[in-house]
């Protein structure tokens, strides 16, 4: 078997630490993701407690765990002024469609 010339020892270590930096900059891409959706979560938290975990016996509901669909359509009811509330209709006039559906999805898989 030929021994590899520098080149194709290069250009192998080059493919590798391509592919390491990639797979890097992927992962630091789902850690940002993970830590803005944290953030707009934290938005809710005054009211309905540390990642949807409110208080019990405290009049404000607990979003954790609840199913996606039934808090993404409360969320869309606030919005729309179908479900009357003090503030929530306001807060939600304030996110787009889709950080509404990521913070449903956030607050049911929370347990």
């Amino acid at each position: 078997m030929p021994r590899p010339t520098a080149a194709t020892r290069w250009l192998t270590g080059a493919l590798l630490c391509s592919a390491s930096l990639m797979s890097a900059s992927v992962a630091q891409a789902k850690d940002q993701d993970r830590l803005r959706l944290r953030s707009l979560a934290a938005t809710c938290a005054q009211c309905h407690g540390t990642d949807g975990h409110a208080v019990e016996g405290e009049a404000l509901i607990r979003l954790a765990g609840l199913p996606q669909d039934y808090i993404l359509s409360q969320l869309m009811a606030f919005r729309s002024g179908e479900r009357k509330a003090t503030i929530m209709h306001q807060i939600t006039k304030g996110y787009s469609q889709e950080q509404l559906e990521a913070l449903a999805k956030y607050f049911a898989t929370q347990k």
